[in-house]
């Protein structure tokens, strides 16, 4: 019986920032965002560069629409008026576009909001490929997730000078040059969790900070916590989303030269 050859991690790394590429330049993916309106800002419905009128409605948002506004809702002419809740699927399945333009439903908060996707986006046009540390297995290191009690929110600052709290579930614990870390962390529905971090390279040769995605950890609380996976927010790609700022106690006295630094364009 022969057996399969283990994975090579750094293949699989080269194979993962592959796919990372084509999944930020594909036509509805971070660099195709031109804009996010808030409804409270607008309180005449009127959102700047987008037909229509949108307005909230309790638990919803009312979008009124005229034969020439040139909308579309489930891919069919929109005239009237449609009710909206948040979208939550891929930003290319949003049920209003605005010719190939893309407009998402957005609530945070308790507060509503409009994204524009343009796949003609400046930003789309500019973009060449994500500047990465090549994969060095000494940023692959053995964790421990310790779950809070009870889940807690911070208030952070966000990308865009606001302050919205974010929920956290618990901790990972690390060590990284015989010093024991550790990063605070949110659990995502399907167990993965997700930790917003700043380290000392952050503004010097990387992004000022960075997000890490670890998979859901195993019963006994093990989980891989591997840097070499580090994510540019999406705020890096277009100023128009909403990233928060690392909470307290996330920010590594350390440098941590593994995962992806930058942006690079035309």
């Amino acid at each position: 019986m022969t057996t399969e050859p283990s994975p090579d991690p750094a293949q699989e790394w080269v194979s993962w920032h592959a796919h990372r590429i084509v999944t930020v330049a594909a036509p509805y993916g971070p660099l195709a965002l031109t804009g996010t309106h808030w409804l409270a800002d607008h309180p005449d419905g009127t959102l700047p560069g987008l037909p229509g009128v949108w307005r909230e409605d309790g638990d919803a948002i009312v979008l009124s629409a005229a034969a020439g506004d040139g909308l579309t809702a489930d891919g069919a002419p929109l005239t009237g008026e449609i009710e909206l809740g948040a979208d939550t699927g891929p930003f290319d399945e949003s049920r209003i576009a605005a010719g190939p333009r893309r407009l998402v439903v957005l609530r945070r908060e308790g507060l509503w909001a409009v994204r524009e996707f343009d796949p003609e986006s400046a930003a789309r046009r500019a973009f060449r490929a994500i500047e990465a540390t090549p994969y060095d297995p000494a940023w692959t290191l053995p964790g421990r997730f310790r779950p809070y009690g009870a889940s807690r929110t911070v208030r952070v600052g966000n990308a865009d000078g606001r302050e919205r709290g974010l929920g956290l579930g618990g901790e990972i614990a690390f060590t990284a040059d015989g010093t024991e870390h550790t990063l605070q962390v949110a659990v995502e529905p399907d167990g993965s969790l997700w930790a917003v971090f700043a380290d000392a390279t952050s503004g010097h040769g990387t992004f000022p900070f960075r997000f890490l995605r670890p998979a859901a950890p195993a019963d006994d609380g093990t989980v891989t916590v591997d840097f070499n996976r580090a994510l540019l927010p999406p705020c890096a790609f277009a100023d128009h989303f909403i990233c928060p700022f690392p909470p307290p106690g996330n920010t590594l006295p350390i440098a941590v030269p593994a995962g992806e630094r930058a942006v690079l364009t035309d």
